[in-house]
């Protein structure tokens, strides 16, 4: 049977990158109970290789953030389709995504950079994609990435 979400990514021509391992934390990279999938902070990596190094307001504008976000939400989609054997399908709704961005204390762009996480949600899930949000700036993040992304899933 043809799995509509991955269909979808096809049709978007999304690949999703390669989850990899927490280098520093010894941390899951999801739970589940209940019902709801929890996905630990994803960071914009394609495939082992940290992107996206710098603060926004400084190394990188808006623009460049809502990028790193969308790579961010792409790793969160990947642990969730490897918690659920490989069937997005299951997602029955992105209950709420937490987006941590790292930038210089004057920036104020900290929702609209976020949003690249958000878009990529409603554009993979559609409806099933939207969701609650928090979306806040840090003064310092891992490795110095641009943001963190996690989100919690409702899931059959």
């Amino acid at each position: 049977m043809a799995r509509r979400i991955d269909a979808r990514l096809k049709e978007l021509g999304i690949e999703l990158p390669t989850l990899r391992e927490a280098k520093v934390a010894k941390i899951l990279p999801y739970t589940m109970a209940n019902g709801f999938l929890f996905v630990s902070g994803q960071v914009p990596q394609w495939n082992g290789e940290i992107r996206y190094i710098g603060k926004l307001g400084r190394e990188f504008g808006t623009a460049e953030g809502q990028q790193a976000a969308r790579l961010s939400m792409l790793n969160v989609i990947a642990a969730a389709r490897q918690a659920l054997g490989g069937d997005l399908d299951r997602v029955e709704q992105v209950m709420k995504v937490v987006g941590m961005v790292n930038c210089v204390g004057h920036f104020i762009e900290v929702p609209h950079v976020v949003n690249g996480a958000s878009e990529v949600c409603i554009d993979i899930f559609g409806d099933k994609g939207r969701h609650a949000r928090s979306a806040v700036g840090m003064a310092s993040m891992p490795f110095d990435v641009a943001i963190e992304v996690e989100a919690v899933f409702f899931v059959k």
